[in-house]
């Protein structure tokens, strides 16, 4: 007598998918602050790019990296300042936002 099959894993993983789904992202809500590599590299991505013409979207990353890890403390010291600064922005849009938030809550309750 055959044995009855009585596992679900098909089901769960479409009803997952169905129900759940990605939440959208909200677009008032502030942008992140950017870190002392992501300074760095936004500013140095067009010289490699002119250093290295012809070269490939992942390259232009692994020399960005390299030449990071190169940088002396002394040589991060700007961008690390211009990441705080961008942190501290990011900081007080988000307390703006969700406060403003709750407010527009507050609001709608009232009516």
């Amino acid at each position: 007598m055959p044995k009855e099959k009585t596992t679900t894993r098909g089901s769960k993983k479409t009803a997952d998918k169905s129900a759940g789904g990605k939440k959208k992202k909200d677009p008032n809500m502030p942008k992140r602050g950017l870190s002392a590599y992501m300074f760095f590299a936004n500013e140095q991505r067009d010289k490699v790019r002119e250093d290295n013409p012809g070269i490939k979207f992942g390259e232009v990353g692994k020399l960005l990296g390299e030449k990071w890890k190169g940088l002396k403390d002394k040589e991060k010291a700007p961008y690390e300042a211009k990441a705080a600064a961008d942190k501290k922005r990011y900081e007080e849009e988000k307390a703006a936002y969700t406060a403003g938030g709750q407010a527009d809550d507050d609001e709608e309750d009232d009516d």
